[in-house]
């Protein structure tokens, strides 16, 4: 069993008034806000891993808010005033974290986004045709600017595609450097005078009414007057009780790929598959549609079946008669569930969460974050 040092109880684990658990986008962010609203607050962050363990160093660095196809699926399920909304939100994230971390931080790239339909994607194409004047009505009154989704078939030579019929462009949609994100977020959390404490194997949480324990796997317990669960795809482990499944998602990266011939963020296949360039390499990631059970998982890891289906796109829709080598590979977990709202909310005494990012969090984690710190500090 772990026993602390005089040391560690005095300058790092004494005093605690907030105990946030996940050290990604969303427990920066909220560590942050928190240290904005009481500056004197001592708030400790606490992962298992030597980085956020989970998605947030290991995504696609999308900073998007909504393919076309996407949101007429949600349309189907949802009132346009539930959608708008959900829309609203990632839009505004965004803005916050770009003003937050400031856009040459982050390698904010405004290069566009864009959807693809081959030909079995027809009826659906036809359909996202059908409402595009509603769609970019909704996308004016929620950010000011005229037609963000337009037709542009002729960049389909220009990209070198094959197999692809249509391409709906989203004028709006960026990238970032997902890696030169979370370092930034790190030192401005550090500069803030947060404490991050890597290695905290977490085994569960134990709420009192007058404070809380984090019981760490060492034996560890580390007394805080509140927690905040902010772990994501990992959440059930410590609350099982919340609406929140792991999902997993494998993604490649090719080596330096001369004269690349496009820029900017792709979907394909109702968001399912997902490519951008970085710089001169094309990272590709995507597939979980193929095999859910598999994918619904807390384990990291990759597997043959998706692998071949995104060298196979790879090869023949994204660079046909391109070389190319694929120079990595990797997954991250995600937080998902029956709604794609992320969920804020008190759960006991003195413990709260933020989590079930969607697959969102680079749009919606510096949002979700300060709306759990004035939770926490029970303001509106």
């Amino acid at each position: 069993m772990y026993s602390m040092s005089f040391w560690e109880r005095e300058s790092v684990l004494n005093g605690i008034d907030v105990f946030v658990v996940g050290s990604g986008i969303v427990g920066l962010c909220s560590a942050i806000a928190m240290k904005k609203i009481h500056p004197k607050a001592r708030i400790v962050v606490g992962d298992r891993g030597f980085l956020p363990y989970g998605a947030s160093t290991r995504n696609a660095g999308f900073a998007c808010f909504g393919s076309i196809s996407e949101l007429l699926d949600d349309l189907s399920r949802e009132s346009e005033s539930e959608v708008a909304t959900r829309v609203e939100r990632r839009w505004k994230g965004l803005q916050k974290l770009r003003n937050l971390l400031g856009d040459e931080t982050i390698g904010f790239e405004n290069n566009g986004g864009y959807e693809l339909f081959t030909a079995n994607d027809r009826l659906i194409f036809e359909q996202c045709m059908e409402a595009l004047p509603r769609m970019n009505q909704m996308m004016q009154e929620i950010t000011g600017k005229k037609e963000i989704y337009s037709l542009q078939n002729e960049n389909i030579n220009t990209f070198n595609f094959k197999q692809v019929e249509s391409l709906i462009a989203n004028s709006e949609e960026g990238q970032i450097h997902t890696g030169n994100m979370m370092v930034a977020l790190m030192r401005k959390a550090t500069a803030e005078g947060i404490i991050i404490l890597n290695g905290i194997d977490i085994e569960s949480l134990e709420d009192h009414p007058n404070h809380t324990e984090v019981v760490c796997k060492n034996g560890l317990r580390i007394q805080a007057k509140k927690t905040l669960l902010a772990t994501n795809g990992f959440a059930k482990n410590l609350i099982p009780e919340l609406e929140v499944e792991p999902a997993r998602a494998q993604v490649l990266i090719t080596s330096p790929i001369e004269n690349l011939p496009f820029k900017g963020i792709f979907h394909y296949d109702l968001g399912y598959y997902y490519f951008r360039n970085i710089g001169n390499r094309i990272l590709f990631g995507g597939g979980r549609n193929m095999d859910f059970e598999t994918e619904h998982t807390t384990t990291f890891g990759l597997t043959d079946i998706i692998q071949y289906r995104l060298d196979a796109l790879l090869r023949t829709v994204i660079i046909p008669n391109i070389p190319h080598e694929v120079e990595m590979r990797w997954s991250g977990i995600m937080g998902m569930g029956g709604s794609k709202s992320p969920i804020i909310k008190k759960t006991g005494h003195n413990t709260y969460c933020a989590v079930r990012m969607g697959g969102m969090g680079i749009a919606i984690g510096a949002l979700v974050g300060e709306e759990a710190a004035r939770m926490i500090y029970d303001l509106p």
